[in-house]
Formats: structure tokens, C-alpha cells, sequence
């Protein structure tokens, strides 16, 4: 007898699957420290925006020593609006992507000042907040404030693509995963029905091994049912990345003092400290050009080996040359004691960068 494939959901009121999956979270849903369950008090619209925007690009494990500093140090929007925003930057330092830190200090500030202390509870209007987007302006809807919301982010993409048997490549099926996931979103619960869905992807819709066997909705994967659930979603072949080069300048003060700069407010790594450095380029950096980009005249000689780090688009090698500066008189910059580098905003490569330079000047000798 031939298998009968499962139904197409449509939407809300003709698909069940809905409750069979919020049934399963309830049983099963994630322990996390920003998120309340059903029955506990409504959801702090704080936490939800503040974890929402610390997991964009990043792991739950990743963010949750960071979300619980950051509320130990600012327990509400008034108290992150009134930052300095090189705390807000320091405390952020190693989760990546830092325009979400410099928006978020933005954002509490104008929910702080022009919002007088409340996050509004529409899409429409979290969308006008900085370093809100569609998927974060429906997770905040949906999750502190109840509304009926679409919320899709890769995990939600993934499920989605099985369930439906999706076969066209991300990006391009963005949109349809999107309509069929706002086909499948309840009227009720849709800030737990987004986080069931979230958590589904998580721990049981994997990317490869799905355990299709303990998935609510696993008599209606078409996926599943076609034998491809691993195979979805399909992506496009992404271009090979590039890679950029510089020279960082390792540069210190007979008192043992680190020079250090910030970098433009805008563009990769804005409006943090930096190590000086040539400017980042595919082409090497021929000794006598990356002189003339030293912040100081000295006498520069090169450390062994070399920083690598890895950014989303491209990767980067970082050659380290060190000098003693024969005065402080710098003006492109301001020096700051060893001691004293744990309280900068720095972001992850240049504390490799950092790293590099204490390891290797101590190995070489300081003086030579």
C-alpha cells in the first residue's frame, strides 16, 4: 500500500500542528535566563530586547555569561542609557559585531529619553528603534508583549524548510519560508510558539542528524516523508573569502605604557581601541609603505609570526612590529599601562593582537 503524504499546513485555523508543538515545549522547552514560562509573570521587555540583540550571530552558550553581566552592571534601560558607552563597549568585547553594542547603547537611550522608559509593543514601532530589524522587532512583539508576530530566524528558517519541503536555496527562499511560517503562527501564545519553534531547531531539527523521531511535527515533514530532511534548507555556494593584511604597531613607553587609538565611529570595529595600524588591505604591505603608516618615528623590527582573525566576509593576517617610543608627545592616540588594558574596548582581534605582541616582545626582549 502506498504512503499517503502529509498534508500541506495552510494556516492557523485548518493546522493543528501548532498545539502538538506547544504541547512539546511546554514539556520541553529550553531553561534560559531571559525567558519566563507559561504561567510566571509576563516577560521583562528589557531582558527579551537586550538577549534578542546579544544572540544575533551569536550562540545562546556565547551570550548568557555576557547577558547576566550585563545585568548585574545595568539592570535596566534607564541604567544602559546612562553608560558611558566605552563600559557598554568594554562589557561587550568578545561577543562580535560591535554596531549592535553601539546600538544598543542608542536604543536605551532613546527608549530612556524619547520613550520615557518604555519599550513600545508594535512592530511598527520597535522597528523605528536603532538595531532593531524585522526579526527582533517581531521577537520583542511576540515575546514580552504577546502580539501576534512572525518570528523567523535561521532555526526557524530550517524547520520551516523541512516541514514544507522548501527545496529553493536560502537567500532567495527568505520570503516564501517567511509566508509559510506566518501560515503556521498562532493568535495565542505566539511569543511561545516562536520560542517552541526556536528551540525546536535548536535541539531537535538539527542541522545534520535531525532526531526526526522525537518531533512533534514529524508526521507532517514533507522532508522527512521525501527522504531529503537532511538536505534542507539548501544554500547557495558561497564566494571564497578574501583576505586582508596590515601591520599593527606594538609601540611602548620607557614606564612600559601601550599605545592605543580608537578607531572611526563608523565602519568595522567603530568606535573601538585599536592597536595602530596600516590600513586593511588584500595587497601586503612592503616594509618602506608600512612605515610610512607608523604612528611614530622609531625603531621598528618585526615580531615572529603573525595574528590571524576571521570576520564574517573576509579573513585577516596581522604582522606586529614593535618599537620604544622615545616620547609620549603622540598625539594620534593615548597610552595605557598593561594593568590598565583589561578596562579598554578592545575588541577580540586586537586582544589577539595584544597577545601576540606581550608573548613575543617577552620572548625577544623588550630593549632589543
Amino acid at each position: 500500500m502506498a504512503s499517503v503524504a502529509p498534508s500541506k499546513p495552510r494556516s492557523p485555523q485548518d493546522y493543528r500542528g501548532a498545539e502538538r508543538l506547544l504541547a512539546w515545549y511546554d514539556r520541553h522547552a529550553r531553561t534560559l535566563p531571559w525567558r519566563t514560562r507559561q504561567g510566571d509573570p509576563p516577560a521583562d521587555p528589557y531582558r527579551v530586547w537586550l538577549s534578542e540583540i546579544m544572540l544575533q550571530q551569536t550562540t545562546v552558550v556565547t551570550v548568557g555569561p555576557y547577558f547576566a553581566d550585563f545585568l548585574a552592571r545595568w539592570p535596566n534601560v534607564a541604567a544602559l542609557a546612562a553608560a558611558p558607552l566605552d563600559d557598554v563597549l568594554t562589557a561587550w568585547a568578545g561577543l562580535g559585531y560591535y554596531a549592535r553594542a553601539r546600538n544598543l547603547h542608542r536604543c536605551a537611550q532613546m527608549v530612556a529619553g524619547e520613550l520615557g522608559g518604555v519599550f513600545p509593543d508594535r512592530e511598527a514601532e520597535l522597528l523605528k528603534l536603532p538595531g532593531i530589524g524585522r526579526y527582533t522587532a517581531a521577537a520583542i512583539a511576540a515575546i514580552a508583549f504577546g502580539q501576534r508576530a512572525v518570528v523567523v530566524d535561521g532555526n526557524v528558517e530550517r524547520v520551516v524548510a523541512r516541514l514544507f519541503k522548501v527545496e529553493t536555496p536560502l537567500p532567495a527562499a527568505k520570503a516564501e519560508l517567511h509566508r509559510l511560517a506566518d501560515g503556521l503562527t498562532p493568535e495565542q501564545r505566539a511569543g511561545d510558539f516562536a520560542q517552541a519553534m526556536m528551540d525546536l531547531g535548536a535541539t531537535v531539527c538539527l542541522p545534520r542528524r535531525p532526531k526526526c523521531l522525537l518531533c512533534p511535527l514529524e508526521a507532517d515533514c514533507q522532508a522527512k516523508a521525501a527522504g531529503i530532511a537532511q538536505g534542507l534548507p539548501r544554500r547557495q555556494s558561497k564566494a571564497a573569502k578574501p583576505t586582508r593584511r596590515a601591520v599593527a604597531f606594538w609601540l611602548m613607553a620607557a614606564d612600559g605604557a601601550l599605545l592605543l587609538r580608537r578607531r572611526p565611529e563608523k565602519g568595522l570595529l567603530g568606535g573601538m581601541m585599536e592597536v595602530p595600524s596600516t590600513p586593511w588591505r588584500e595587497a601586503p604591505w612592503p616594509a618602506a609603505e608600512a612605515q610610512a603608516a607608523a604612528p611614530a618615528a622609531a625603531e621598528w623590527r618585526e615580531l615572529p609570526g603573525l595574528v590571524r582573525h576571521t570576520f564574517t566576509h573576509f579573513h585577516f593576517e596581522v604582522t606586529v612590529w614593535a618599537a620604544r617610543a622615545q616620547s609620549k608627545a603622540i598625539d594620534a592616540g593615548h597610552w595605557v599601562s598593561l594593568d590598565g588594558l583589561a578596562d579598554e574596548a578592545l575588541p577580540t582581534v586586537m586582544r589577539k593582537i595584544i597577545a601576540h605582541g606581550l608573548t613575543q616582545t617577552a620572548v625577544v626582549g623588550r630593549d632589543d
